[in-house]
């Protein structure tokens, strides 16, 4: 950290800096200019606070030189790290299409999205057993029943599972279902209670991206997860508030490439989340492959014009069938694996 004081900062308000640094645990060192002084704080300085620094008489301000976070860090593991679902590899050359309705709406549905999804050639099954709509009167998901439902699909099918954690209270209704992958939505990104408690799991996450959120906020969530001892991260990039009414939010190619650059773990993208459109999702799955995704999660539903939730977002089987190779010879130019 870097402590920039004021032009007239006496010596005593030096020595006070000087002394909270040492405070906690930490070195300093003095850089003397014609104008100001400049005090640096040598150790780990994510101990300290600039805020609290700021508030100190003859500071100008404070600035971290390291980041916040760490665990998820690629300063701390330059090497790309590979997540594992129930033995499928998030990250390294694979890429992978998750694939599923978005909520699981009875056993027949969500039967033929996984026949669907198995014969597309995607590896992992998704589906919401609990759906948060901003509608409090849509539909709500089927609970445990939907659970048990997409357990028996994507077992039978050998496709492991992914769906999403919507509270604390279900946490062991879905270790007792043996769910492969917990999904935090954007709406709970910040939901640090839930972030902690998945944190001390032993169980892959796949953490979206809040629409408001910044990059360092989401890596930030993404630590209070690690920091918990779970680093099973799988980061998942899913759109952000802009000024566009033409569709739900705008998908941040730019933060796939930006992403992969601070942190070692795997990145992924769910474009029906972001745009809500379904027409553009093929495109935008390409796009995403181009800029260095690891994965895909898509939303696929044998009959989406019957759809209970998102149905103008879902792929058709066939539509998904026709996208698979498009996304499998764009991989080879990527030097990626479908």
């Amino acid at each position: 950290m870097i402590i920039v004081m004021s032009p007239d900062a006496t010596e005593a308000a030096i020595a006070a800096v000087v002394s909270r640094i040492h405070a906690a645990g930490l070195r300093e060192h003095l850089s003397r200019g014609t104008e100001r002084t400049l005090i640096g704080a040598i150790g780990d300085e994510r101990a300290l606070d600039p805020a609290l620094f700021e508030r100190m008489p003859g500071v100008e301000r404070a600035m971290r030189v390291v980041r916040e976070y760490r665990i998820v860090a690629r300063e701390t593991q330059p090497t790309s790290s590979v997540v594992y679902i129930r033995g499928v590899p998030f990250g390294g050359n694979a890429f992978q299409v998750i694939a599923g309705p978005s909520a699981v709406e009875s056993e027949l549905q969500i039967q033929s999205a996984a026949q669907a999804v198995s014969e597309a050639g995607c590896r992992l099954i998704r589906g919401a057993a609990y759906v948060q709509p901003d509608n409090p009167y849509s539909f709500q998901g089927l609970g445990v029943e939907g659970l048990e439902y997409l357990r028996n699909a994507s077992r039978q099918r050998h496709l492991p599972m992914v769906s999403t954690l919507t509270d604390v209270r279900l946490i062991e209704t879905f270790l007792e279902l043996d769910v492969d992958a917990l999904e935090i939505g954007a709406r709970n990104m910040s939901n640090i209670d839930l972030l902690k408690e998945v944190g001390r799991l032993n169980k892959p996450v796949i953490l979206k991206r809040g629409p408001a959120a910044s990059l360092s906020e989401w890596l930030m969530a993404g630590e209070t997860i690690a920091a918990g001892g779970n680093h099973n991260i799988i980061f998942c990039e899913c759109g952000i508030k802009s000024f566009e009414p033409g569709y739900r939010t705008q998908l941040d190619i730019a933060a796939i490439v930006a992403l992969k650059q601070e942190t070692h773990l795997p990145v992924i993208v769910e474009p029906a989340h972001a745009c809500g459109k379904a027409w553009m999702v093929p495109a935008l799955s390409c796009a995403a492959l181009a800029a260095g995704a690891d994965g895909l999660i898509l939303d696929v539903h044998p009959n989406p014009a019957e759809a209970l939730c998102h149905a103008e977002q879902a792929l058709l089987p066939e539509q998904l069938s026709a996208l698979m190779p498009r996304l499998a010879s764009l991989a080879l130019t990527q030097n990626r694996v479908l």
